[in-house]
């Protein structure tokens, strides 16, 4: 199966909204409450809000067979500030091939580290990257206190592209 990669357009808005909820609702129940993930998703029920977000990131969409499966967000060359799969595809690979990507883009744009707010679901996958724990937090969304982590992972050096 190949996985292409491609830029976020506008038109993507609706669609990565649905997976991004759908991410939440399926793969985070066993580690956040149902009142905790519906606050969560309710953050891109507003779909212009969301894809101003995705906009003002560079965000890359992933495909399998020309149809969007993933997407993952870099902001400020040193963030990544949103990583989610369809459901249907994890654990093929789709995760693993939106991160490299991120985090070459961000090496070649002159970052020495890389940073990711994980939610307790995906730590496991950022701590087999080699993202080392750096805090445990918390924040309050629609009146839920929602637990997650902020972790790093040191890059190598390469050539800076402009």
């Amino acid at each position: 199966m190949t996985i292409a990669l491609r830029p976020y357009l506008p038109a993507d808005a609706p669609l990565l909204a649905s997976i991004y909820a759908a991410a939440i609702d399926e793969l985070t129940a066993e580690e956040y409450t149902d009142e905790q993930r519906f606050a969560w998703m309710s953050l891109a029920e507003d779909e212009q809000t969301f894809g101003k977000r995705l906009a003002e990131s560079l965000t890359l969409v992933a495909l399998i067979e020309g149809d969007p499966v993933g997407f993952a967000s870099l902001r400020d060359n040193e963030a990544i500030d949103l990583l989610y799969v369809l459901p249907s595809a994890v654990r093929e690979g789709v995760g693993t091939a939106l991160c490299d990507a991120l985090e070459k883009l961000a090496g070649a744009r002159g970052a020495k580290k890389i940073t990711v707010d994980s939610s307790d679901t995906a730590e496991p996958f950022f701590k087999q990257r080699g993202y080392v724990l750096q805090s445990r937090n918390t924040r309050i969304i629609e009146d839920e206190w929602l637990g997650y982590m902020t972790m790093m992972k040191e890059l190598a050096a390469t050539g800076t592209i402009q």
